[in-house]
């Protein structure tokens, strides 16, 4: 199969469903598909150091957001790009987002009558009630959303969870759920010492918390949990931020006024994967209270590590997880996910080896499933022609 993966953000910028849609072409690709990665150009925010990609990748023109990790994609207006795009003979296009890369999906399902897949990834009307602070403009875009959906041959969701936000948007189809994967590894004592070395984390507990430094994570509350954590355990452990954001120097200064800047570690981008992975097995639990993530890849690779997240109860992100069996679950607010932190260091071995049994599931083993899943779409779509 010849398959087109559009996307709105491009590694290796942090993006969760940047690093989902490059899972897919690596994965694809070594299944003897062809798989382009088409996504915009994000202007001055690739890092030069990133090793090439084992597929091929197709970018267009972008214009940055000001203090935004994003760009707005330009691909109307950029006539090489679009050369490039009709020149390949596409079976099928899948699109991770409902926007700019999802019109040229639609257009390229349009004009050669192959299926169009589309996978909510992202809380819309969370996104744009921040950014906007108008329950109206967060609804028109939710409609819009839906819009979209309804064009598509199929859609997908990476959980139950998050399917059921897809149809309190209104989308009222069939939904298939097609989870997220992640690689099983098994870090050694080696890995997590460099990690330690590298960053200075002692040997005490050290909490970590990877992705967008993003007040829409509930960074903040992470700071703020580490405080009341240091009152009453004193200073013997790090907490670790990993990543960039919109709020990484807000999150500097909150660690400042909250007395914790001795405790918490920046660590800034990792590019490095390895490095990455150390950091992983040297930290005693993954605290992730998102509210917003719906299946976020890095409680798997946490898990994949043998390191157990604390989660939001109820959140999508807690979707599978069973408190103090393969993770641990709290209430949202500073002074519970503290105290989980403290109850959870107790069995925290313990309940991560049960966490990388139950948690991760194979990349190749999804790939097969997104494989067949497209095969068969074709293949209804080729019977619709005739």
């Amino acid at each position: 199969m010849i398959i087109g993966e559009f996307s709105e953000s491009y590694p290796p910028h942090i993006d969760g469903v940047g690093m989902v849609v490059r899972s897919y072409c690596e994965e694809l690709s070594k299944a003897g598909h062809t798989c382009y990665y088409i996504a915009p150009r994000n202007a001055g925010k690739e890092y030069p150091n990133a090793e090439p990609e084992t597929f091929p990748v197709i970018k267009y023109a972008s214009i940055p957001i000001p203090n935004e990790a994003y760009s707005v994609g330009l691909s109307a207006f950029d006539l090489s790009f679009q050369l490039d795009l009709n020149h390949i003979p596409f079976d099928i296009v899948h699109a991770h987002t409902p926007f700019v890369s999802a019109l040229e999906a639609t257009r390229i399902s349009r004009e050669r009558h192959i299926p169009l897949v589309a996978t909510l990834h992202s809380k819309y009307y969370d996104d744009i009630l921040v950014k906007t602070h108008s329950e109206v403009i967060a609804r028109a875009v939710v409609q819009r959303v839906v819009q979209f959906f309804n064009k598509c041959d199929e859609v997908w969701t990476v959980n139950d969870a998050t399917a059921d936000v897809l149809k309190g948007y209104g989308y009222d189809k069939e939904i298939i759920v097609m989870p997220n994967g992640t690689d099983l590894w098994y870090p050694t004592y080696e890995d997590a010492k460099k990690a330690e070395l590298r960053f200075d984390l002692g040997t005490g507990p050290v909490f970590l918390f990877v992705g967008q430094q993003n007040f829409k994570k509930n960074t903040d509350t992470i700071l703020k949990a580490t405080s009341i954590y240091k009152k009453n355990r004193g200073s013997g452990f790090r907490t670790v931020f990993v990543g960039q954001g919109p709020d990484a120097e807000r999150m500097r200064q909150m660690s400042e006024e909250l007395g914790i800047s001795d405790v918490t570690v920046f660590t800034g981008h990792v590019a490095d994967r390895e490095i990455l992975k150390g950091l992983y097995a040297r930290a005693d639990l993954f605290v992730f209270p998102s509210l917003y993530d719906n299946a976020p890849m890095v409680v798997r690779e946490a898990a994949a590590a043998g390191t157990p997240s604390i989660l939001i109860r109820g959140s999508c992100a807690a979707d599978g997880v069973t408190d103090g069996e393969n993770g641990f679950l709290c209430s949202n607010t500073p002074e519970d996910i503290a105290a989980c932190m403290e109850r959870a260091l107790l069995n925290a071995k313990e309940v991560g080896a049960n966490a990388r049994q139950t948690i991760p599931i194979p990349w190749h083993g999804i790939a097969k499933q997104v494989a067949d899943r497209y095969a068969l779409l074709i293949d209804r779509k080729k019977h619709e022609k005739r």
